[in-house]
């Protein structure tokens, strides 16, 4: 056992408390199944908090299955569209306030259409907007990578909204593809020409030397292509870490921030303070 001092890591201590919730629950007949108020009235004997417990069945209810791209295209270039979704607390129209202020000022995201149940974000355009991304102050601005985001936010009980952002990638997908196929059409093009040079000289196993370079710049195109993982795991990260600030309160409407807005030049000089900051 460990001491009354010593950390327990984070991995263990879920694994902990789920065990935990397991021993409690099996004291419990619960047959197939528990009503929401049982549910809750359980939670309230392992010591869980009850707004955790309707957050959680919440997202349990308006979980999804992921729809995820298949075949050849999808294992060589990735897929087109990157999502995230969660319950946040909060009312509708707050979170969508607090969304909107968000996307704008610190994603540097421009409203691109607005629908009844959605709305489509894009890369903010000018001077000032292509300055703050080029300083960056140690931000990527991922989502502003990325054709356009969707952000949907449906209220669901009183206190709880479903939010679900997607990023349309497919720039990012056509750009490694348009990569990979000029490094594959190099690769036959110098293929074609060294074998013309050299060909009718050599003989043999001297003969191959003509695919050379396809064999070498075909599995390159390839790698190029398939390097979607990491841009991807970028942007994915920047979706789930604005779930993550609406989750725990950290994005606020803009009336609810002190002060007034400032302005774009004082966010660019804020950036240029943080690049250059030791």
């Amino acid at each position: 056992m460990p001491g009354g001092g010593e950390l327990i890591s984070r991995d263990a201590l879920e694994r902990i408390i789920q065990r935990a919730a397991e021993l409690q629950a099996g004291e419990r007949d619960i047959g197939e199944g528990l009503t929401k108020d049982e549910l809750l009235a359980l939670g309230k004997d392992v010591g869980i908090p009850a707004r955790y417990l309707q957050q959680a069945m919440l997202e349990e209810q308006t979980r999804s299955a992921v729809e995820t791209e298949r075949g050849f295209w999808a294992w060589l270039a990735g897929p087109r569209t990157l999502s995230a979704q969660r319950v946040v607390p909060g009312d509708g129209a707050a979170v969508e306030r607090a969304l909107a202020r968000w996307m704008g000022d610190e994603e540097l995201l421009q409203v691109k259409r607005r629908f009844s149940d959605h709305t489509t974000w894009e890369p903010k355009v000018g001077a000032f907007a292509s300055i703050q991304r080029a300083l960056g102050g140690g931000r990527r601005y991922a989502l502003a990578r990325a054709t356009q985001v969707a952000s949907q936010v449906t209220p669901l009980e009183p206190g709880f909204c479903h939010a679900r952002l997607s990023a349309d990638i497919r720039n990012q997908r056509a750009g490694r593809v348009q990569s990979g196929a000029l490094l594959f059409t190099f690769g036959v093009l110098g293929s074609v020409g060294l074998s013309t040079l050299v060909g009718p000289a050599l003989s043999g196993g001297l003969g191959l030397l003509g695919v050379l370079p396809v064999v070498v710049l075909g599995p390159a195109a390839v790698a190029v292509v398939r390097h979607h993982r990491a841009e991807n795991e970028r942007t994915q990260v920047a979706l789930e870490q604005v779930l993550d600030r609406l989750e725990h309160g950290e994005i606020r409407p803009e009336h609810a921030l002190p002060g007034p807005r400032a302005s774009a030049f004082v966010r660019i000089a804020e950036e240029i303070r943080k690049t250059f900051q030791v």
